[in-house]
């Protein structure tokens, strides 16, 4: 297995505990090389911590040392600066791997898409759900299922996502530094949307765009959202083969867990796979398979084993696998552009 040399650009809170600290605890499998952050000092002490041999706070004094080094980069930024920050690792043609969504806006999302076609490359979008054991495994029994025609037809598809702790404990070790992006500017405003609007959109964008994502790909096809509840509690949609699908954001909260489901409903059972806090460590998902097909037989519930590894760290493993060309990215730009799409849906919806 070739091990993957990798540049770390961006060490935030979610760049450390969601992303380094898992590709730290694999040196079998990638080396890093150099990190960089535009925090004053904060990039030289992550690096002394997880022993990390150069340390920058532009990507540009990065890149301009290291890029003959690395296979890939890292690039952990929040989201409303990648219209600025991704053209030049992007003009790096080096694979890498960014968090979600694309850009804060569908402008932004398109301008970056075509910059990587332009280039002739890809990234990978940090979608973690779609690497959590849980979700992997049941979108392969849903997908069978649907094939099979066991349970009938496909008739619901759904996503739930009350507030809760979302950390569980995951930023334990955080380093933190004073200061502030004072290099880094957010992507403008989208066009389509005054001041007020546009915020209503990075808000939806940032907390639910994961279960945007995640519709789509238990679905297994595109899907439009066609209405919104004023209170903003659901938004029902429809595939293109004609599936309904759901997405449930805040019916309640929770003070001290996470209640996060995904659930594939047939005609004669369904397939519900539980999630925990993103940043829960060494804990995966959990799926049930319940048939019922009727005519006297004996409904089963089916609970199988998942192993103990997190999503984040799935994911820092499917991205190396996506480095050496062993598979495809779980998702890529193109697909995250769609995201930004569907939550455009959304807020035309709501504003009506």
């Amino acid at each position: 297995m070739k091990k993957i040399r990798l540049a770390f650009c961006g060490a935030g809170t979610m760049g450390q505990m969601a992303h380094l600290v898992n590709y730290a605890e694999m040196p079998d499998q990638c080396e890093l090389v150099a990190i960089c952050d535009a925090v004053p000092g904060k990039a030289a002490a992550v690096a002394r911590r997880y022993g990390i041999p150069y340390a920058y706070e532009s990507d540009a004094a990065l890149l301009e040392k290291h890029l003959d080094e690395v296979d890939a980069i890292v690039a952990m930024r929040p989201f409303m600066f990648h219209r600025q920050v991704l053209p030049p690792i992007i003009a790096t043609r080096k694979p890498f791997i960014i968090e979600k969504p694309l850009s804060s806006s569908v402008t932004g999302g398109r301008e970056l898409l075509e910059a990587l076609r332009a280039n002739h490359t890809d990234c990978m979008v940090a979608y973690h759900k779609r690497s959590d054991p849980a979700t992997m495994y049941g979108k392969k029994r849903i997908d069978e299922l649907k094939a099979s025609g066991e349970l009938g037809k496909l008739r619901l598809v759904k996503a739930i996502m009350p507030p809760g702790d979302w950390i569980a404990g995951g930023f334990a070790g955080l380093i933190q530094c004073e200061g502030a992006f004072d290099k880094l500017q957010e992507d403008p405003g989208d066009p389509l949307y005054d001041k007020e609007q546009f915020e209503k959109y990075v808000a939806f964008v940032n907390y639910y765009i994961h279960q945007v994502n995640l519709l789509r790909y238990l679905l297994g096809e595109e899907y439009h959202f066609e209405h919104v509840d004023p209170s903003e509690v659901i938004a029902i949609g429809r595939s293109l083969s004609g599936v309904c699908c759901m997405l449930e954001m805040a019916p309640y909260s929770s003070s001290i867990e996470w209640h996060e489901e995904a659930w594939a409903c047939f005609e004669h059972g369904y397939v519900k796979i539980e999630l925990p806090a993103p940043l829960a460590r060494y804990r995966a998902g959990r799926v049930s398979i319940y048939r019922d097909p009727g005519a006297e037989t004996v409904p089963v519930l089916e609970r199988p084993e998942m192993p103990m590894c997190h999503a984040m760290r799935r994911q820092a493993i499917n991205f190396l696998r996506f480095v050496r060309g062993e598979a495809p990215a779980p998702a890529n730009a193109a697909e995250a552009l769609r995201d930004l799409e569907n939550a455009a849906e959304y807020l035309a919806l709501l504003k009506h």
